[in-house]
């Protein structure tokens, strides 16, 4: 090449460097990218300019390639068909979905609603990879490159966009052999004689949804307390006390015996809502869609909350 220049080419003049040599004329070249014969012409007199020297003898008769044209057209075809696959990548894309997702849930959630449906999603998406993380504190999706967040309770982050999956009761629970041992409370009142387990920092999940004497629900102190739901209900399946446990946490044990209820006729209803939250500062990607739907799809079909 003769020198460089800081004017940077375009693909546009790329293509229609190559249709002329691909055609062996500007007019066929004109025709075939639906542009005017002098458009094409101007597209290849920048292209020389830009980078300083002749690519073509043009005579009345043909065209014929200098050796330097020769040399650069390799590295256009080479520039365009890099664009091309991938333009084509990424139209493969908005049809399957593929690329890293990262997940971040509560634990309760990540294990009793989420990783139950990993299998199907993966059948469905193979070529997105998932990444499921578990925090039973409210992250910051930038800072930790999280994708989609599954957040329980109120949103107060203004900034975030969200996505309603649905809403979960919560009741009061107990293993049959803590019950049988310390007795099944009658009233709200007893619960003063009992151990209750409970969150050693999240306040809001240690209200419960029984009525003080004065009508408002009870704000316990728990007796035995840990940092994540999931610690919560295995204390209560090992007999350690009574909890207050999401219906999507519970089913299993619930249905299994292996927790009933305490305090049933005395509960009110206390729902969390639940909600998928991601940053949106351009087109959501498919990927994100997909999993948002399809988390939604299926705790609406199997009831999951």
């Amino acid at each position: 090449m003769a020198g460089e220049t800081s004017v940077k080419i375009t693909l546009e003049e790329l293509r229609a460097w190559v249709a002329v040599v691909d055609t062996g004329a500007i007019t066929a070249a004109a025709g075939q990218l639906g542009q005017t014969s002098s458009g094409i012409s101007r597209a290849l007199s920048r292209l020389e300019k830009k980078l300083q020297t002749t690519l073509l003898h043009r005579t009345t008769r043909r065209l014929a390639l200098t050796e330097e044209g020769q040399v650069f057209l390799e590295h256009a075809r080479q520039i365009l068909a890099s664009v091309e696959n991938a333009e084509e990548q990424i139209a493969q894309r908005r049809e399957m979905p593929a690329g890293r997702l990262r997940i971040n849930a509560a634990t309760p959630f990540m294990l009793h609603v989420i990783v139950p449906l990993v299998g199907e999603f993966s059948a469905r998406y193979p070529l997105i990879q998932l990444e499921l993380n578990t925090d039973d504190v409210v992250i910051d999706l930038l800072e930790q490159q999280t994708d989609v967040a599954i957040r329980v309770g109120e949103l107060r982050d203004s900034t975030i966009h969200a996505r309603m999956l649905g809403s979960s009761q919560v009741r009061l629970l107990a293993s049959p052999a803590y019950l049988e041992k310390h007795g099944n409370p009658q009233r709200v009142a007893d619960l003063a004689h009992h151990r209750l387990i409970g969150f050693t920092q999240l306040e809001k999940h240690n209200i419960w949804p029984v009525w003080q004497s004065n009508g408002e629900f009870l704000q316990i102190k728990p007796d035995l307390a840990a940092s994540g739901g999931e610690t919560i209900r295995q204390l209560a399946v090992a007999g350690q006390g009574i909890a207050r446990i999401s219906d999507f946490a519970s089913r299993e044990d619930r249905a299994s015996g292996k927790l009933v209820a305490v305090l049933a006729s005395e509960i009110h209803d206390l729902r969390h809502p639940i909600h998928a939250v991601y940053y949106r500062n351009t087109t959501l990607s498919l990927r994100i869609v997909r999993f948002l739907d399809f988390l939604h799809d299926k705790i609406r079909e199997h009831q999951l909350l």
